[in-house]
């Protein structure tokens, strides 16, 4: 048996990499955790318009020591900041611009991905945190393109790509 000839991504690589495929001009919804990290990785001259299922289109990472605005944070309830021109919405209107197909990316994490590219996700079991899915549903059918930005194993070594989902 050989050994597999690839080399483990840091996280980092893994949301700079994904950032770096996505081109200029786009509408992008980032999900909880790994996949809000790729706004990190954007360079000042793509025009990427990043939108939140809480309803919000338009926001950016805050800047290093800029203070957060404690009435603006995204579906994950990390603080962000606002692009100019950028704006609110109830949130009812933004899953109607997810349902509605009018973004072009979506960029989410996922428990584990079939060879059929079926998504299975998870609640986070943390009542400080989104409680569930949110919007993943009506992002990975709603969206033009779907990534699922993950590492490909469990804490304990375990794959997150299968042939097929386990009932559990």
């Amino acid at each position: 048996m050989s050994t597999p000839r690839w080399t483990r991504r840091s996280r980092t690589d893994m949301a700079r990499a994904v950032a770096a495929d996505i081109p200029s001009g786009s509408y992008v919804n980032l999900g909880i955790g790994l996949p809000v990290t790729v706004v990190d990785h954007w360079s000042a001259d793509q025009e990427i318009i990043v939108h939140s299922e809480n309803g919000i289109l338009g926001m950016r990472a805050l800047a290093a020591g800029e203070q957060p605005d404690p009435d603006l944070v995204n579906a994950g309830k990390r603080p962000v900041q606002m692009v100019a021109g950028g704006s609110y919405f109830h949130h009812a209107d933004s899953f109607a611009m997810m349902r509605g197909g009018h973004l072009d990316y979506t960029v989410l994490g996922a428990y584990e991905v079939s060879a059929a590219g079926d998504l299975a996700n998870w609640s986070l079991g943390d009542p400080k945190k989104a409680a569930a899915v949110g919007g993943a549903m009506d992002l990975a059918v709603g969206a033009k393109r779907v990534y699922a930005l993950m590492e490909h194993t469990t804490r304990d070594g375990r794959p997150r790509l299968v042939e097929t989902f386990r009932c559990r």
